[in-house]
């Protein structure tokens, strides 16, 4: 086996994942698969802008690990990657030497390793949607598959669409027909001979962290940062004094940041009401300004979905939530639409109760739930036909989904733009071939025997 390591340092937190494959691996197969990964303890890497080297430390634990899962006379060639995505995005856009400083902690780190370290950098958005795009398609055998004889094919089944939604960010991705009105939406790509024009958008500020972030900046605006300020999304008996730094130490939310100071604490009474939860969460979209023949949202192009979707990341945990601990089915947006009310209505009790391990993050699943209703619905403009197309997943088999395999596939080459030549597979066909004449043999042998046997008792009779 062959092995590659790509760390994907998200908003939130840094994710190691382990990918291996045949040694006599040919350019155009499909079978690269995860062989292990491992969550790194702590925020994600952007955090550390004011102690950059503690960045780079944060990861020993990780790559401590991906020494024993690979085998030591595979160190030296298993290439290492490390992706930065909206986080350092952000804290690029904040502040470009604090970004410099962190990648730079967190390539001596990598460095100090016996991989083949081939740089950390940090993604576009466009290239993040791309990624999470391939990986899916690539695991669920869209692009090529090998056939029953060996030989490769292209299946005649559509590529599926991928929305991703992070800490930071939330993607969509997806191919089209229509006329791409905006260049920088589309992406021509040739996979195995194949051209596929796809449309792509990433939206920052829009991932579930920063989302929340936004949210409590308007609340507070509303009520003219009163001491104390109602939480319609919170549940009712949960309340929490937060400092107003904690919510505007971000460029999501910095144009907001009020005149008072920031060391001010705030504190915030669950409410629970969902109806006003959504009119407060709708408002952190733009749905009026479009200057294209339509537009998603904040006037930002996007042509008709169509097709199959697979929606990851916070996707599926918070539909995940919805359907484990809240019981309830998700097939259509009011589905989604009749949870989200009904996790808002829930008290902090009755929620603790039904999750007392998610306590962290339960406070939020009524605001993240009418988020991802708005976002699919009125954003993305999914209704009751093409609502049911979508897959909330987590993985495709065993390996994850993100934008981490295709990454991983893009910069090692392993995805060729042309079509693989047939002949590649001779050795396999050569054992399938064998194994049909044997299967043929012994069933001729078979049938014969048989034959026999009823001749020589027609014979004795």
């Amino acid at each position: 086996l062959q092995y590659g390591i790509v760390l994907d340092a998200g908003s939130s937190h840094t994710a190691m994942f382990v990918y291996k494959w045949p040694a006599d691996k040919e350019n155009d197969t499909g079978v690269v698969s995860e062989h292990s990964m491992c969550d790194v303890e702590g925020p994600g890497i952007s955090s550390y802008s004011s102690n950059p080297p503690a960045a780079g430390t944060s990861l020993e634990h990780c790559l401590n690990q991906a020494l024993r899962d690979v085998p030591k006379e595979k160190h030296v060639g298993t290439p290492l990657y490390l992706g930065a995505t909206a986080g350092m995005r952000l804290l690029n856009i904040a502040d470009p030497q604090a970004s410099d400083a962190v990648l730079g902690a967190v390539a001596a780190t990598l460095k100090k390793y016996p991989f083949d370290f081939r740089g950390a950098k940090i993604l576009s958005g466009e290239e993040e949607g791309v990624f999470g795009w391939v990986t899916a398609n690539y695991l669920l055998e869209n692009f090529i598959k090998r056939g029953w004889l060996g030989e490769w094919i292209q299946p005649q089944k559509k590529t599926l669409g991928a929305m991703d939604f992070g800490g930071a960010s939330t993607q969509i991705t997806f191919e089209t027909r229509d006329t791409i009105e905006n260049p920088r939406n589309e992406v021509m790509l040739k996979l195995y001979g194949q051209a596929y024009k796809v449309y792509t958008h990433s939206f920052l500020c829009y991932g579930r962290d920063q989302v929340l972030k936004r949210l409590l900046s308007k609340l507070l605006q509303t009520e003219s940062y009163q001491e104390t300020v109602s939480h319609p999304c919170w549940p009712v008996g949960y309340n929490k004094s937060l400092l107003l730094s904690s919510i505007y130490d971000s460029p999501c939310t910095v144009k907001e940041r009020p005149s008072l100071a920031l060391n001010t604490i705030v504190t915030l009474v669950g409410t629970g009401n969902g109806n006003l939860c959504a009119l407060h969460v709708s408002k952190l979209f733009d749905f009026t300004n479009c200057s294209f023949s339509h537009c998603s949202f904040d006037g930002v192009f996007q042509p008709k979905v169509s097709g199959n979707f697979i929606a990851f990341s916070a996707f599926f945990y918070t539909v995940d939530f919805i359907q484990t601990v809240m019981g309830r089915p998700v097939h259509l947006p009011s589905d989604l639409k009749d949870a989200a009310e009904a996790i808002c209505a829930t008290s902090w009790s009755k929620l603790l109760q039904k999750a007392p391990k998610l306590e962290k993050r339960l406070p939020d699943y009524c605001a993240v739930s009418t988020f991802v209703y708005l976002l699919t619905t009125k954003g993305y403009s999914f209704d009751n036909h093409s609502f049911p197309n979508i897959a909330f997943q987590k993985k495709a088999g065993e390996t994850s989904i993100g934008w981490a395999l295709g990454y991983m596939l893009n910069l090692t080459n392993m995805i060729p733009a042309e079509k693989p030549s047939s002949h590649k597979s001779m050795l396999y066909n050569y054992w399938v071939i064998l194994i049909l004449l044997f299967v043929v043999t012994t069933l001729t042998s078979l049938v014969t025997a048989i034959c026999l046997l009823r001749h020589s008792k027609s014979s004795i009779i």
